[in-house]
């Protein structure tokens, strides 16, 4: 029997909902899909957190954790931000020493409490909370390597702990250490879109805030809203699913791909709807298999080999497309799929999805 599916959240509307209302709508979701009930959740625990409706957030975390969820580490150390940002710092405090007594075994739940002591203010607690993290997922005797790393059970993870304690350390004033320069290496082997044209020693310069403590507001502004929006991103990334995502070639940039590359023909066919065919048939597949946060991402040629080229990947090796659809789906280059079935079919072609690719007889 097929598994009943959510459909995807509908397009932003004209007027914009509440962020009380959107919680209220998730809440109701959660009710009617109870197999997608703990991302329901925990999008909505968010949406009462932009409402400041903190006590609210907190009863939909406690939910959680009463009633059984993937995840229990990371959902109350969400639930300890939330005690912080309600202004609960005892009890926050109280809830982290409880977690960490526990020897957290989800990256996660390592840096969601280190980043909050950050944000706080309060760095020597989360360069304890970074390097605790890391020594736990790691084992105090791993050779701390690239390679152990990438070996270990969650080596994304451990990589945002690393390098979250190269950014804290900076501003301490510290001096680098054996795991400072782990950071080091793991920040030159990121993707391009992560790693962008600096160093962390650049990224993490402490004369920045330096030039912020020198009365200038201007400085003072710009280095508050990067560590914000770099503390932001690392915060997203941990709370919401990682989407997997297959790659479409709209129909002028699968021309081009195919002038560039011919033998790519085996895995796409010679002909555009053959692919749009295999694109649907891919997806309906991952659905079949339990996959549920899947997308389309959009690819370009030019952007392609600019990503293989950045990356000293082959364009014509699989993973490389594989990289590059979840880079996309970084970039925000991506669209959630099934899209609804009286919506626009996710291949462009202008008809509702139900007549297109959503439709049975395609299959």
């Amino acid at each position: 029997m097929s598994r009943k599916r959510r459909p995807a959240p509908p397009k932003a509307a004209p007027v914009e909902r509440s962020p009380a209302l959107e919680a209220e709508g998730l809440e109701a979701l959660a009710r009617q899909y109870p197999e997608d009930r703990e991302e329901i959740l925990l999008d909505a625990a968010v949406c009462w957190k932009d409402a400041e409706q903190y006590d609210r957030a907190l009863a939909v975390y406690q939910q959680l954790l009463d009633g059984g969820c993937d995840e229990p580490e990371l959902t109350e150390a969400y639930r300890i931000s939330t005690l912080w940002e309600a202004g609960r710092i005892g009890e926050a405090r109280d809830a982290a020493a409880r977690l960490r007594r526990r020897h957290p075994t989800d990256a996660g739940a390592w840096n969601v409490v280190a980043e909050l002591f950050e944000t706080a203010g309060e760095l020597h607690d989360a360069a304890d909370w970074f390097t605790a993290g890391i020594t736990h997922l790691l084992g105090p005797a791993t050779p701390l390597t690239r390679t152990a790393v990438e070996d270990a059970a969650d080596p994304d993870g451990i990589e945002e702990l690393a390098i979250g304690r190269h950014r804290v350390r900076r501003r301490l004033g510290q001096p680098h250490d054996d795991l400072d320069r782990l950071a080091d290496t793991l920040h030159e082997h990121r993707p391009a879109l992560l790693r962008g044209h600096r160093t962390l020693d650049e990224l993490h310069d402490p004369d920045r805030l330096r030039a912020a403590e020198s009365g200038d507001a201007e400085a003072l502004r710009a280095s508050i809203d990067e560590l914000t929006a770099e503390i932001a991103a690392r915060r997203s990334a941990l709370s919401r699913p990682r989407m997997t995502c297959a790659l479409f070639w709209p129909e002028p940039e699968f021309a081009r791909l195919m002038d560039k590359w011919p033998d790519l023909a085996d895995d796409y066919g010679t002909e555009h709807h053959e692919h749009v065919r295999g694109v649907e048939k891919r997806l309906r597949r991952l659905s079949e298999e339990g996959e549920v946060h899947l997308g389309v991402a959009l690819g370009s040629v030019t952007d392609y080999e600019t990503f293989t080229r950045n990356e000293g990947l082959s364009p014509r090796d699989g993973d490389a497309r594989a990289e590059y659809a979840a880079d996309l789906a970084a970039r925000g280059r991506s669209q959630s799929w099934p899209p609804p079935r009286n919506g626009p079919c996710w291949c462009g072609s202008g008809r509702k999805y139900k007549k297109c690719c959503g439709d049975p007889a395609t299959a």
